[in-house]
């Protein structure tokens, strides 16, 4: 998944985490600004082609590219017009399942920049994350990294922070099936957290499958339910924080344990209210009231994940 580097670079795909990642391989080294284009101030692409008083190289990431004011997309317009050849800007765009960039942004970029659709298959997952441990020094085993995908499920994120937990929790040691098994046995929370993340990012049909997945596996309601709620407890909390903290405060402050999960939580709290946060936690102790009185999970929770998710 290596990069070259070019002065502009459009990334697109569905996984922020992996767009974000790529952008970062673009960069290196340089000075870098990381900025979410739903905080673009409009100075920027100014300072990106400012010479820098100390010499030093520089590069700016704009992330979640489709939050980008109107007026941003000018100012975007006219420096790709003539961009500087020394300092890359690495552009993020974040699409839908099946989804594409939009075309006037590809109509300013193509010409004087990479396009590139940053995307991760199912098959290549095992090998991604050999590849990444060894990158952190870590032993992971084929069939470690298969029984990964298997407990985790497919979401790269999650994925990649399980890595690190292996590796704390197994310090200098081979990492394989067991060890795996011994970290996240039980986790069928994890198919929950897939659940939270489509139903929250506004994904009504995903959300309908993971929950259809959730019932197949036989997860108790009760227990779903539960996950829910931690998720939206969490969201609670990021909406309740200011919208430009950077994601490694935005995490300490609302009591989450990575970055990227600040970031993907700040962008779900985004498509709801506080109020509608309010609202959605209401539901949710109804529903729990209802499974408690004998209702049964197959009619309660499509209902909720439907009212949440559309």
């Amino acid at each position: 998944m290596t990069k070259q580097a070019s002065s502009v670079s459009l990334l697109w795909g569905e996984e922020p985490f992996l767009l974000r990642e790529a952008a970062l391989q673009i960069v290196g080294d340089r000075r870098v600004t990381e900025v979410d284009a739903a905080e673009w101030q409009g100075n920027e692409l100014q300072d990106l082609a400012t010479p820098s008083l100390f010499g030093e190289p520089r590069a700016l990431i704009v992330t979640d590219l489709r939050s980008l004011p109107k007026e941003a997309m000018t100012e975007l317009g006219a420096y790709l017009a003539s961009p500087d050849p020394a300092a890359p800007l690495v552009l993020c765009c974040t699409v839908a399942e099946r989804g594409k960039p939009p075309a006037a942004l590809l109509k300013v970029v193509e010409p004087v920049g990479q396009v590139t659709h940053i995307q991760l298959q199912r098959k290549e997952l095992e090998p991604w994350l050999v590849q990444r441990a060894r990158a952190s020094n870590v032993d992971l085993t084929g069939p470690a990294a298969r029984a990964l995908v298997d407990t985790i499920g497919p979401e790269a994120p999650q994925l990649a922070g399980a890595v690190t937990q292996l590796a704390a929790a197994f310090p200098g040691q081979r990492i394989g099936p067991v060890e795996v098994q011994r970290q996240f046995r039980g986790l069928g929370e994890q198919k929950t957290w897939d659940l939270c993340d489509k139903a929250f990012g506004k994904d009504l049909p995903g959300a309908i499958r993971s929950l259809r997945a959730i019932e197949e596996g036989g997860d108790e309601a009760l227990m779903v339910l539960g996950g829910i709620a931690a998720r939206l407890r969490d969201l609670i909390k990021v909406r309740s924080l200011p919208d430009k903290l950077p994601p490694a405060q935005l995490a300490r402050e609302a009591g989450l344990r990575f970055d990227w999960q600040a970031r993907r939580y700040q962008q779900q709290a985004r498509n709801f209210s506080m109020d509608q946060l309010v609202t959605i936690h209401g539901w949710i102790v109804e529903a729990d009231k209802a499974l408690k009185s004998g209702a049964t999970g197959d009619v309660v929770m499509p209902d909720l994940i439907a009212a949440i998710a559309a």
